[in-house]
């Protein structure tokens, strides 16, 4: 190779090696085909930087599912090449999200995945919890980030984000709450009963029985749900005004609850999956208790936090594996983007893709 002005081209030009025939080539859809949404989600595979991520988010909650069902996979895989390999092999998946999730419109999709009983395992916040009930009394809104903080305190509107929530929604939801602290006070004088975040949410799910609820679906089938920060949001206020109405104190037992949530993961039957859209406690909860089984088998996590400020909430799979959170052979990946963007896109290639061909099966006529 000759030289440009006695610059070595070598330098500029260095001669590549040539890459394995099995390494993926970049490619993306191409909209002049036939619109299909499955042959979109297989280019996301090709297509690079979180897109390429998300197809493997979508890859990892299909094997999840598959073990989970423990049948004949129902979706594409190539986890499980001996069908026998399943035999007495299940999934328990868990969910951990942050308050902010149910206050979008992430919540409906949320609950889609109670209603189905397709996770086995929820870890949220307090605001994950009392928003979802805060949402059959009344509503939020859509505002903008660019609202005026003072403008709004004034006019008794609280901004999440570029959402609005009136200050009546809390008035509301007192009136609801104050009387199911009284039973369940009521129930601790008289029964002896010590309430957990868990038993207390379980509670609230039945007493709200309405069916665009989380937590009403978690009641039904009986999908535990921890919050191991329950008194950090409007519960906690409920409770400190509570106290101030009834001589006795009710009594919440935190240490009830880790010692569930660690025995749902030491006790799992197969394999665990973990499935995190945001981070902090809720994130940590749900490694710490698969630590307590050397590992989860299957991580996706969906956030918008970087490591660079050693925050647990940055932290990718890679970290969980040194404490043992995550197992060293597991399938994980971190898909780095707003979870309102991705996870809708996630279960429609996944969770719900796996009920509309339940149904349809179950729908077919039935041949002797």
């Amino acid at each position: 190779m000759s030289n440009v002005e006695g610059i070595p081209l070598e330098a500029v030009l260095l001669k590549s090696i040539k890459l394995a025939d099995d390494v993926p080539i970049v490619r993306g859809y191409d909209f002049n085909e036939k619109f299909d949404f499955d042959k979109l989600m297989a280019h996301y595979m090709t297509t690079g930087f979180q897109g390429t991520h998300l197809a493997r988010a979508v890859e990892i909650v299909n094997d999840m599912l598959n073990w989970k069902l423990c049948n004949e996979p129902i979706l594409p895989t190539d986890v499980i090449q001996d069908p026998e390999e399943r035999k007495d092999v299940k999934c328990t998946i868990f969910l951990g999200y942050t308050s902010n999730m149910i206050s979008s419109g992430l919540r409906e999709v949320i609950r889609f995945l109670c209603q189905h009983r397709l996770v086995d395992c929820i870890v949220t916040t307090c605001g994950g919890i009392e928003e979802d009930f805060i949402k059959c009394l009344s509503n939020m809104y859509i505002g903008d980030f660019e609202l005026d903080g003072k403008d709004l305190r004034s006019k008794g509107l609280n901004r999440t984000g570029n959402l609005l929530v009136p200050n009546d929604n809390y008035i509301k939801f007192e009136e609801w709450i104050n009387p199911i602290l009284d039973s369940m006070l009521d129930e601790q004088l008289q029964k002896g009963t010590i309430w957990s975040p868990s038993t207390m949410i379980h509670r609230m799910g039945k007493e709200i029985n309405n069916p665009e609820s989380v937590y009403y679906w978690a009641y039904k089938n009986d999908i535990p749900v921890f919050c191991p920060a329950l008194t950090d949001g409007s519960i906690g206020d409920m409770i400190y005004f509570h106290s101030y109405k009834r001589e006795e104190q009710l009594i919440v037992d935190i240490a009830a609850d880790v010692k569930k949530i660690n025995n749902i993961a030491v006790f799992a039957k197969g394999k665990t999956g973990i499935l995190i859209l945001g981070g902090g406690v809720i994130k940590h909860h749900i490694c710490n208790a698969n630590l307590m089984r050397n590992g989860a088998d299957f991580s996706v996590y969906i956030n918008t936090a970087h490591e660079f400020d050693g925050s647990d909430s940055g932290a990718r799979p890679d970290e969980a594996i040194s404490w043992g959170k995550i197992r060293a052979n597991a399938k994980t990946v971190k898909v780095h983007a707003d979870a309102t963007l991705i996870f809708p896109i996630l279960v429609a290639s996944t969770f719900a893709k796996f009920v509309a061909e339940k149904k349809e099966k179950e729908s077919a006529p039935q041949t002797e």
